[in-house]
């Protein structure tokens, strides 16, 4: 069983935050899925009414409980102040078969609620010598909440019944206890069944109060039926605070929770031969039902999305979405009577050929525009071309000469706009050779049927814009606009920038239109760049002529299916800080080195720089763990560890540093993703690290000793074996 839980937290300008002294805040959004940090935002500096605009696709386990939003104040100097936060349960959510989408106020942070973790427990009713004893044997506990700065607590269990206490010692330094402990009562005759046994945790604090970690309660009539023996999740304080009114702010927040049963791939390979049929043995006349027809059909304009996803991943996974894509197109091309509206809508075949490109060809677009994109960030020029729109006071930035005129900010800007394009419309048109073959065919498919279709001399140009209208409008022009969601860049832009942005992205949209509706829009004032925009249609069709200038057949005597990428191409790659299991008695920031990695299916390697000749290259095969490390291990936040196993046997661990919490999860995933046909991979792992003769995490001495964590992936990899094969994409 999966789930797959899809949020969007934006504010509104009517949403309020407490300030500073200073006025502002400087808010950002961090997102706990059972007190884990999984996600955090951008921070919007100096402003009570942030806007994020995040997306987060999350795959949760099936146990998780809770899924919580903090607000919190950057400050360079100290810590980072909690404005409050959201807590939304897994009912709360599941409840809502569309999800949740509204404005939901902010509450204070309580301490006595911030709890996590599980206790190990046995209860049972024994008789001894003419008494009855409730025993609570006290064993351990696991992923308590740090309480203290080192990252770590210092917990004690205590156990109330019947209005007697008994404790158990204090384990200093760890957020997983080990206790050992038999705590005994005696019981009354007669005692009542409702009476409660309750266990709690403390965080045992040398001055000042002691800080709650949980509890779990019982009832006396549940432990005399059965001897009670396991792990228990720890729960809040009842909650006894009052809702803040408003009075701290509110987020806006669309979730989305969908939990789906995964059967094995047998059970679906009926439907799936069914659906490649559609493709393989297409019928002559595009009227003609087929499965893929009916399941068009009968698709909702907003399931349109989700089904055209799920099929290119299905088609990619078998090698056929050349066919698929093609099928599809035909049937919208048949139906289309005029070229101009040809694949304006949000058809099945216009979202399958924007899912298509997206999945193929994300190396591609950051190769064509990442540089540029970064370029624009750092320069942060100011650039206007709308008369009603002008602010003189910004322009004063672009000249030391004192106040610019209008038509002074105009020429400027046109004259920024114009180096941004040339360079843009430069890098799109030199990448033939590096967009993949695979959208290559399948834009020569494209070119083939409209130009089938529409044979008439006036309607020359349309070949070409059906594919401009994708390559351009749906991938390149939406990328230039919002790099962020394209990960083009870490944040979202500034105001300013943002307005560059949506410039460019209408001139790249004109472009990619070949100049028909110049001069036909509202923005006039956009005149002044059509002359470069007509300069530069001559040089996008020689380039889509040299882009579908591909073999569409395969070498070799008999022809396979087209695959999405070689085993060897890189899924994911930067810089990262690392740092080897040896030698843990000595903690500093320069036993961390900053090393360039990539990963492919085949191999996790790095070097010290991306144009360095010598590097380190770990065979995926032999990557036995991929886990997060606690904090307390290093003193340093946004660490994972990654288990090999040698060939003769040996366990290497190696630790890596990530820059935020988000690049730590995208490593996580996509080391999880190129490593889950591994059969190697360990059941359990230690959070910590090993120094002093002892792991940071459980304070045990054996090296080689059984954690009571269990690998994230060991639990996502229980329903491998139940997951279509076939349909397998990795996605870096």
């Amino acid at each position: 069983m999966s789930m797959c839980l899809s949020l969007a937290p934006n504010t509104h300008p009517r949403c309020c935050f407490v300030p500073q002294r200073s006025g502002t805040s400087d808010p950002y959004c961090i997102i706990k899925v059972d007190n884990e940090i999984v996600a955090r935002t951008a921070t919007v500096w100096k402003n009570l009414n942030p806007f994020w605009g995040e997306e987060y696709t999350l795959h949760l386990p099936m146990g998780f409980h809770n899924l919580s939003f903090y607000v919190l104040d950057e400050d360079t100097i100290g810590h980072d102040d909690v404005i409050g936060k959201i807590a939304l349960s897994k009912e709360e959510i599941s409840s809502q078969a569309r999800g949740i989408d509204r404005w939901i106020n902010l509450s204070p942070v309580d301490p006595n609620e911030e709890v996590q973790g599980e206790i190990s427990l046995e209860l049972q009713v024994v008789e001894e010598a003419h008494q009855r004893l409730l025993c609570c044997h006290v064993l351990e506990a696991r992923d308590l909440a740090p309480r203290d700065l080192s990252g770590t607590s210092d917990p004690f269990a205590r156990v109330l019944f019947n209005g007697q206490i008994l404790e158990t010692a204090i384990i200093k330094k760890t957020r997983f206890p080990r206790w050992e402990e038999m705590l005994e009562f005696v019981l009354e005759e007669g005692a009542d069944s409702e009476t409660p046994l309750v266990v709690e945790v403390w965080d045992w604090d040398m001055v000042g109060k002691n800080d709650f970690l949980g509890q779990v309660k019982f009832s006396l009539g549940t432990v005399q039926k059965t001897i009670l023996k396991g792990w228990f999740r720890l729960f809040p304080l009842p909650s006894t605070g009052e809702d803040a009114g408003g009075k701290l702010g509110a987020l806006r927040l669309q979730v989305r929770l969908a939990e789906d049963r995964i059967l094995p791939s047998s059970y679906y390979q009926p439907l799936i031969d069914l659906l490649v049929e559609s493709a393989l043995c297409p019928p002559e006349e595009a009227e003609d039902l087929t499965p893929l027809a009916l399941l068009e059909e009968v698709c909702l304009v907003e399931s349109r999305q989700d089904v055209s996803t799920k099929l290119v991943k299905i088609f990619l996974g078998q090698g056929l979405v050349i066919p698929f894509l093609d099928y599809l197109n035909f049937r919208e091309i048949s139906r289309t009577m005029d070229p101009n509206t040809l694949f304006r809508s949000n058809s099945l075949a216009s979202k399958s050929m924007e899912q298509f490109m997206k999945v193929v060809g994300m190396p591609y677009l950051h190769e064509v525009l990442k540089v540029l994109i970064h370029r624009i960030f750092e320069e942060k020029k100011y650039v206007e071309l709308d008369p009603c729109k002008i602010e003189p006071s910004r322009a004063k930035r672009i000249s030391f000469k004192g106040s610019l005129s209008e038509a002074q900010i105009r020429e400027s800007s046109l004259e920024v706009l114009k180096g941004y394009l040339g360079d843009i419309v430069d890098a799109i048109v030199g990448s033939t050779e590096n967009c993949p073959p695979i959208m290559r065919v399948a834009f020569k498919q494209l070119y083939k049927r409209v130009e089938e279709r529409f044979k008439e001399a006036e309607n020359q140009e349309a070949k070409y814009i059906a594919i401009s209208g994708f390559l351009f409008l749906r991938f390149f022009a939406p990328a230039i606009l919002t790099p962020k969601l394209f990960s083009l860049r870490d944040q979202h832009a500034d105001t300013q920038t943002s307005r560059t942005l949506l410039l460019l992205a209408k001139a790249v949209q004109s472009i990619g239109n070949l100049g028909l509706q110049l001069g036909h829009g509202k923005e006039q004032w956009m005149e002044p760049l059509h002359p470069f925009i007509l300069s530069s249609i001559g040089r996008v069709q020689e380039f889509l002529d040299r882009l579908i200038d591909v073999d569409t057949e395969i070498e070799g005597s008999e022809k396979q299916p087209w695959t999405l990428f070689h085993s060897s191409a890189i899924i994911k790659e930067g810089y990262l800080q690392k740092r080897k299991a040896e030698g843990l008695h000595l903690v500093s920031r320069f036993t961390f080195k900053k090393r360039y990695f990539w990963l492919s299916n085949e191999s996790l390697s790095y070097s010290k720089s991306p144009e360095c000749q010598v590097r380190t290259s770990i065979p995926v095969q032999q990557i036995c763990a991929v886990e997060r490390v606690d904090e307390n291990a290093f003193q340093q936040a946004h660490m994972m560890q990654i288990t090999t196993r040698e060939t003769g046997g040996q366990l290497f661990t190696m630790y890596i540093q990530c820059k935020n919490v988000n690049e730590l999860n995208q490593w996580l995933s996509a080391i999880r993703k190129a490593t889950i046909s591994n059969e190697c991979m360990l059941p359990f792992c230690h959070p910590g690290a090993f120094r002093g003769s002892r792991w940071t995490c459980c304070l045990q001495t054996d090296r080689a000793g059984k954690s009571t964590r269990r690998f994230q992936a060991q639990r996502l990899r229980r329903n491998k074996a139940t997951q279509p094969k076939k349909t397998k994409v990795n996605e870096g």
